[in-house]
């Protein structure tokens, strides 16, 4: 099957709005009946949240006469049959989780459009020449499991067994526990199944909200995103002091916990201006930053400092010049003050970098609705980084959203998500072959 694009306008159909607004529409009800007052969207992993906003998915997707099936993990597969069952499939969608008391298009968005877009060519009566499934991906935010894209790894058997024993942060349960009670089958994750082959998928793209300020401050609607930034985190770090009387302990005696962990912020922060001076790419971020509550006073000097550290970048080599700095800082501030540093275990993602031809191919769509755009990386990261890094065609879309992302005030306007779409669509048809009847 030929997948490339032509330079004519490719056969497509409108995107079902009137679909996507009563889904958005429908996912911040479902949040606010099972939150309550509680301000924002909570879509909790393998939770009431993100069980309900996959339940209806597959209602909207059988009403639509696709295929519906799940993995293991639960992630939700949709799909409109090609002419030719045996062609690499067409994919794209995004996750449906949240972060707690997030905002309502943050993923969502993605599995929306993909569906709006079947959608439209079903009422076209149009049909691709090979698969296209959208996909409901499960457990992208990291906010609940600490382990990087626990969904798309396990819908290719890469899952480590060993996240099946991992907490959920609030609950204090395990994913093996939580997934279990959702219907999903732990047993297949740690045996390693695969539902998805790469050699099977033709390309992955995912629709998504910028979740920064760049394209609203730019007056752009989309962006074409060129690649995807890896992470590098110890996400619970903490350093070892001594408790000691404020007043009757001199400087010289003092092995202050908060004192060495600020000097390695301030030392970082350096490091990063530096880096970035020299062409490096990169964020630095101190998120959590803590005594303990129940030791720590105004007449103490701190015996306990908690934190937790997020690198990211889209180079490798940035990623592990910033961990040399840190490792540094670190040897440093312990010889100073006599403490101690326990960084705790070390996670993190890959960088991914996005295909060149689906980059132009999103750009020419953009170019043809006449939509104001630019190519610039992602700085969070996205399941179209695990995609890309199993050899799979990956692209991004961004829609442009004021506000940011993770908060509840997300205010992506609809406008520019049907713009968006619309040139999502038009890649999709290219790709898959579209044709009349």
């Amino acid at each position: 099957m030929d997948t490339k694009t032509t330079a004519a306008t490719p056969v497509t159909a409108e995107p079902d709005m009137q679909l996507a607004r009563q889904l958005f529409e429908q996912l911040r009800r479902d949040s606010d009946e099972l939150n309550g007052s509680a301000h924002g969207i909570t879509r909790d992993t393998y939770g009431a949240g993100e069980q309900r906003a996959h339940e209806l998915m597959v209602q909207t997707a059988r009403r639509l006469g696709l295929e519906v099936a799940t993995d293991a993990a639960l992630n939700l597969y949709m799909t409109l049959p090609g002419s030719d069952r045996d062609a690499p499939a067409m994919m794209t969608g995004s996750h449906l989780d949240s972060v707690p008391r997030g905002g309502n298009y943050d993923g969502a968005a993605g599995v929306v459009a993909g569906l709006a877009v079947l959608a439209g060519w079903v009422a076209a009566g149009r049909r691709p020449r090979c698969d296209v499934t959208v996909m409901g991906v499960r457990a992208e935010e990291s906010a609940w499991f600490p382990v990087s894209y626990i969904g798309s790894k396990s819908a290719f058997g890469l899952l480590d067994a060993a996240a099946l024993d991992i907490l959920r942060l609030d609950t204090r349960r395990s994913l093996r526990e939580h997934l279990a009670e959702c219907g999903g089958r732990p047993a297949g994750i740690a045996a390693g199944e695969a539902h998805l082959k790469a050699a099977r998928i033709a390309c992955f793209l995912e629709l998504h909200i910028e979740q920064g300020p760049v394209m609203v401050e730019a007056g752009e609607q989309v962006g074409v995103v060129t690649g995807i930034c890896g992470s590098l985190r110890y996400r619970h770090a903490r350093v070892l002091g001594e408790y000691a009387h404020s007043g009757a302990t001199p400087r010289s005696h003092r092995r202050d916990a908060v004192a060495a962990l600020a000097e390695v912020i301030a030392r970082l922060q350096q490091d990063w201006a530096q880096m970035e001076a020299e062409g490096h790419e990169l964020t630095l971020t101190f998120g959590q930053v803590y005594t303990d509550a129940q030791q720590a006073d105004i007449s103490k000097v701190s015996g306990l400092a908690s934190f937790g550290v997020d690198i990211r970048s889209r180079s490798t080599d940035s990623l592990q010049r910033m961990e040399r700095h840190l490792l540094d800082a670190v040897a440093a501030a312990e010889g100073k003050h006599g403490v101690r540093f326990e960084l705790g275990e070390r996670t993190g993602s890959q960088p991914a970098q996005m295909d060149a031809a689906l980059q132009d191919e999103l750009q020419a769509a953009a170019q043809r609705l006449q939509l104001s755009h630019r190519r610039l990386p992602s700085g969070a990261g996205h399941d179209s980084a695990l995609f890309a890094n199993q050899g799979i065609a990956t692209a991004m879309l961004f829609i442009r959203n004021g506000n940011g992302s993770h908060n509840p005030d997300e205010a992506m306007e609809l406008d520019d998500f049907a713009a968006g779409t619309r040139a999502l669509s038009q890649v999709m048809a290219a790709r898959a072959g579209l044709m009349e009847g």
